[in-house]
């Protein structure tokens, strides 16, 4: 059986790219996009995921990572509709210092120490 891996976090928090460099590595990863839904266990709905994964970022570090027209309270909504799915979290990294390579690492780390065979 393979691992089911699900990140979710707010926009810029680098979901996309942690889900490329898993999925490369073989790994079953799947970006949920919880932070647009109104339904807080939308993220269980979509991919139920073994791992659940919850990327975050600071509302400062998403303008500076990409070109949002968006303001914070947007950005808090997001991090509302996320709360189900931040409670539920497996692992909760904050991305605000980290790059993409420190961000993969912590969670290679993460899975190889909570091995299916190894029960949460």
């Amino acid at each position: 059986m393979s691992l089911r891996i699900g990140v979710v976090g707010p926009c810029a928090a680098g979901k996309t790219t942690l889900v490329n460099k898993l999925s490369r590595l073989g790994y079953e990863a799947r970006h949920i996009a919880q932070e647009h839904s109104y339904v807080p266990a939308m993220w269980q709905r979509i991919s139920n995921p073994d791992r659940l994964i919850y990327l975050h970022v600071s509302y400062p570090n998403t303008l500076i990572r990409r070109r949002m027209n968006w303001n914070e309270d947007e950005y808090q909504e997001q991090l509302n509709r996320l709360r189900h799915a931040r409670e539920h979290a497996d692992l909760i990294i904050d991305t605000d210092p980290l790059n993409p390579e420190q961000v993969l690492q912590i969670v290679l780390d993460y899975l190889a120490a909570n091995r299916p065979d190894n029960p949460k």
